[in-house]
Order: C-alpha cells, then structure tokens, then sequence
C-alpha cells in the first residue's frame, strides 16, 4: 500500500480538495482528510488498471507497477485496502468533522469512484478497445473514467465549506467538470507526444492497445484546442463563482493543460 501511494505522483486532487476548501474558507481536518481520501482511491484505481486482467501496464510513476513487484494477488488485495482505508479517514471519531458533514463526503467520493463515475468509466474503455467511437461517446467515457474523481475533487472540497451559496457551488462544479476532461484530453495528447521517461508510465499504450482517443478522433491540433477551450471554461468559471479565493484553483487548471507528464 506505501508503494502504491508514497513514492511519486503529480497529488493533483487532493490538491483540488485544498484549494476549493480554501476558497469557501472550509473545514481545514475535514479538507485534510478528503484530499488524502481521494489520493487513496486514486492510487487504488491505478494498482487495478495496471493489472494484466486490465491495462497490463508495467510501468507507473517510473518504477514497477505494484502486481509486477508484489504479485497479482498482493496487488488486488493491496487495492482493496486502500480504497476502504479511503472512507475510514473520512469518517474520524470526535467532532472535528461533523457527522452531516462526513457522509456527504462519503457519498461524493463513492459516487465518483463507483459505476456511475471510475469504475463504470474503466468497463466502458476495456468494452470500446478496437471500437470506433463518436465525440459524444469519447467524452462520456472519460467523464466517467478520468473526470469524475477530478469533479469530485472540487466538489469535496466545496462541501468542507459550511456556508457555500449555490451559484458559486454550481460555478465550482462546472470547474471540476471541465478540468476533469481536460486532464484525459492531455494525456491522449502526451500518451502520442512524450516518452516513458518523462510520463513516468509507457508511452504510445493506447495506440497500441487501439483504444479511442481525443487524438485518435479529432487529430492532435483539434485534441489541443480542445484542452486550451475547456481550460478557458474552467477560468471562466471561477469567475462566475464570485469566490474571492480562487487563485490557487486557477494554477492547478493551467497546470492540468500544460503539463509534460
């Protein structure tokens, strides 16, 4: 579990829980506790993507992928446990996180983590290998796969907040729904464009693996126009928020559009 989690990693959303919570002044233990939450349920989903049953990936954050240090049942079990020790640190004893307070965290994260968000997402994308498919069907697939934990990220953080009007929810949950894309967005873009080394996972998968991408599908300029619209959506939406203290979500959208990793 400390393999999978410690060594390595760009910790983008619970990054994102920091800065919403910040900018609706939130719960400082209970931000805490939901960014390590969602960094668990991150690193258990890559544990079980990398499997052979999976992705069969050998390669994440530029060392061994857990199944092929540990073993596929190490791995398997190794995920299990991170992702209930997720829901654990959201639900501590004492008051500094208020009962109504832990279980819409808990419902946020397990929403984005279950069918409707991660996991339904990862089934459609191993059914769709081989398969040609439209704008529409790309982008529900990865608002499901990618952009859901990202969304839920922002809207964790929201929720430490006890006071949050609801425009400015609403304007920090079309935030999170567009950087979300725009995170898969670019790693179809660096999947073609970087090497192992810099991506710290192997590069050209998907290609080989012949599952739909944005680049695949629109070609590479399109596929980055893309990112740099959905960036512009997401500044565009902090502004609407009408949150004073959103620089900190601002520098993580730019981060997501031009990262090299």
């Amino acid at each position: 579990m400390r393999y999978a989690v410690l060594d390595g990693g760009k910790r983008l959303r619970p990054l994102l829980v920091l800065a919403a919570a910040e900018a609706v002044q939130g719960n400082a233990e209970a931000a805490l506790r939901a960014a390590c939450a969602v960094e668990l349920i991150h690193a258990y989903s890559l544990v079980h993507d990398d499997m052979p049953c999976m992705d069969n990936d050998v390669l994440r954050r530029g060392k061994p992928t857990v199944h092929v240090q540990f073993g596929e049942a190490r791995a398997l079990l190794a995920g299990d446990a991170l992702q209930a020790l997720a829901f654990e640190l959201l639900t501590p004893d004492g008051a500094e996180v208020p009962a109504d307070m832990q279980s819409k965290l808990c419902r946020v994260l397990a929403r984005a983590a279950g069918a409707d968000g991660m996991a339904g997402g990862q089934a459609i994308d191993l059914a769709s290998v081989g398969k040609p498919l439209g704008e529409a069907e790309l982008r529900d697939m990865h608002e499901r796969k990618t952009g859901a934990l990202l969304q839920a990220s922002v809207r964790m953080g929201a929720v430490c907040g006890s006071a949050v009007a609801p425009a400015a929810r609403a304007a920090l949950d079309d935030f999170g729904a567009a950087i979300g894309l725009a995170f898969q967005v670019v790693d179809d873009i660096l999947d073609v464009t970087a090497d192992s080394a810099a991506l710290g996972k192997t590069a050209g998968k998907d290609a080989a693996a012949d599952k739909p991408t944005y680049v695949s599908l629109l070609g590479l300029p399109a596929a980055q126009a893309l990112a740099d619209a959905l960036c512009a959506r997401a500044h565009a939406a902090l502004t609407d928020s009408g949150l004073p203290g959103v620089e900190r979500l601002r520098a993580l959208a730019d981060l997501v559009v031009k990262r090299r990793n």
